[in-house]
């Protein structure tokens, strides 16, 4: 703005000013804040898996090469370590930018994820050009990878290839002709300024990891590379007897993706794949059987060094199965049946049944077989097929009998007959039913039944009662008996969970 007396055109013209301002901030959409967000968040994932192999790397080499060779190993551990803290620090003084972007962007937008002020244009300006900060990291980028760099050996120096750089463009860029400008000048929404930073810790990453790598692959005579790293799990065996110890070993191992190592069992060569070979044993024959295998690397001189395999073993068997009920030797049909179904040598989830006459369902070696009461006194099958190497296998099936469910009998507060008090029997109101030393906890609805009542030197007489429960008028004959009457509870009929109904034997009892 001019400064002194202004005229009523010269403050129209500055109110138009600052309204093209606030316009040419809304043209940063949020699908282009959401952008360098989303870019964001992926280099900070990145560096961070980066991070994880470099202390992959460390510990590999501290485990293996600085025990077994300390004399040659300690130099290279030592540079390796300056690589490391040179990284951090400018890892570091990143970080601390970044803070300042974050306390003069207003924090974290819950909602966003992102910067409060992430659209804001003159926060990464103010600070990484007004304040000289760009021209200091650019000082400390190019100074970081020189450090680097004069870790290496001369031959490999010559080989480095990653991004970590800041130098000035030979061409100017929108006019812009240094990389401060570029990066965080005029222009440059907050978030877009944080992104740039975040690319830049991960191209140190990049560049820690590179040096490392060379570092340490210069302490192998052979020719090898460790790139890749994943954790491990070997067993004795996956076959157990029960009450026998499971154990295995667990440790992470390191290979090279890019590996043109000889690897052969027996003396025949396998085939390779991103460094590791397949051997497949014969299963042709029942029995143990054994092999080892050997390894050969080609070495910076052009032998060759072997590295063989301990000897391993395994066993082939025939395929068979085991189909056990869990509570009987027989079906009942109309309930679900609990089930146990395995087969030795294959895991549960990879083992299927199925039944003639019936169904089944469940998974993992535990199912619930149904058959229907038309199945009584019939024999259903129960087979049994496994899944291996993408072929199904069918490991053979039983033969299982069908039984209807037995009758229960009737009692009445836990009696089945008998002298009673009078005052027990009037306080009576159901006929419930039990099933006497039957696995399944089963059971049977009473859908009626008739009471008869003989008082002394009275007529007989019958009550009928639909239901378990007893109804106002056998309630009353109850109230209404005389010590020495007879109650007699008969024509019984119980509907069972087959739906099956049943007629119970009846039950007598006298009043005292």
């Amino acid at each position: 703005m001019a400064g002194g007396k202004e005229t009523t055109r010269q403050k129209m013209i500055n109110i138009m000013y600052l309204v093209l301002l606030a316009m040419l901030a809304l043209n940063v959409s949020d699908t282009i804040l959401n952008a360098f967000k989303n870019i964001n968040d992926s280099l900070d994932s990145s560096r961070t898996n980066v991070s994880t192999s470099i202390d992959q790397l460390f510990a590999s080499f501290q485990n293996t090469k600085l025990k077994e060779e300390p004399a040659r190993a300690q130099p290279i551990w030592e540079k390796a370590n300056l690589a490391k803290k040179y990284a951090d620090d400018l890892n570091s003084y990143i970080q601390q930018l970044k803070q300042q972007f974050n306390t003069a962007g207003g924090g974290i937008d819950p909602e966003t994820g992102d910067l409060k002020e992430r659209g804001n244009q003159d926060i990464a300006q103010g600070i990484m050009i007004n304040a000289k900060e760009g021209e200091k990291l650019k000082a400390k980028i190019n100074d970081t990878r020189e450090k680097l760099i004069s870790l290496l050996e001369k031959d490999d120096r010559a080989h480095v290839s990653f991004s970590l750089d800041a130098k000035d463009p030979e061409k100017s860029v929108e006019g812009k002709k240094k990389w401060e400008d570029i990066n965080f000048g005029e222009g440059t929404p907050l978030t877009a300024a944080n992104t740039v930073l975040t690319k830049i810790q991960s191209d140190t990453r990049n560049a820690e990891a590179e040096v490392v790598k060379k570092l340490f692959g210069n302490m192998d005579k052979a020719m090898v590379n460790l790139d890749h790293f994943e954790a491990v799990v070997v067993a004795p065996t996956s076959y157990v007897v029960q009450g026998q110890p499971y154990t295995a070993e667990i440790f992470l191992t390191a290979s090279d993706t890019r590996s043109s190592a000889d690897i052969s069992v027996g003396g025949n060569k396998l085939p390779t794949k991103n460094g590791k070979g397949t051997y497949t044993g014969s299963t042709g024959a029942v029995g143990v059987f054994k092999w080892a295998g050997s390894i050969r690397v080609k070495q910076t001189d052009g032998t060759f060094k072997e590295y063989p395999t301990p000897t391993q073993t395994y066993q082939v068997a025939k395929p068979s199965a085991t189909v056990s009920p869990d509570k009987m030797n027989v079906i009942y049909a109309g309930i679900p049946n609990p089930f146990s179904v395995s087969a030795a040598g294959f895991p549960l989830e990879s083992v299927k049944a199925s039944i003639s006459g019936g169904s089944m369902s469940g998974s993992n070696g535990k199912y619930n077989v149904s058959v229907g009461g038309d199945q009584i006194g019939k024999v259903v099958n129960i087979t049994v097929t496994a899944s291996n190497a993408g072929k199904t296998l069918n490991l053979g099936s039983q033969q299982f009998r069908v039984k209807a469910l037995p009758t229960p009998k009737a009692f009445i507060k836990g009696k089945s007959g008998g002298n009673v008090e009078l005052e027990w029997l009037s306080r009576a109101n159901v006929i419930e039913t039990e099933l006497d030393d039957f696995v399944f906890d089963i059971k049977y609805k009473v859908i009626r039944f008739n009471a008869t009542f003989i008082n002394p030197r009275s007529d007989a007489v019958n009550i009928p009662n639909n239901g378990g429960s007893f109804s106002g008028q056998i309630k009353g004959a109850l109230n209404s008996i005389k010590p020495g009457a007879t109650v007699i509870f008969k024509d019984i009929i119980a509907e069972g969970p087959d739906g099956r109904q049943k007629n119970l034997d009846g039950i007598t009892f006298t009043a005292k």
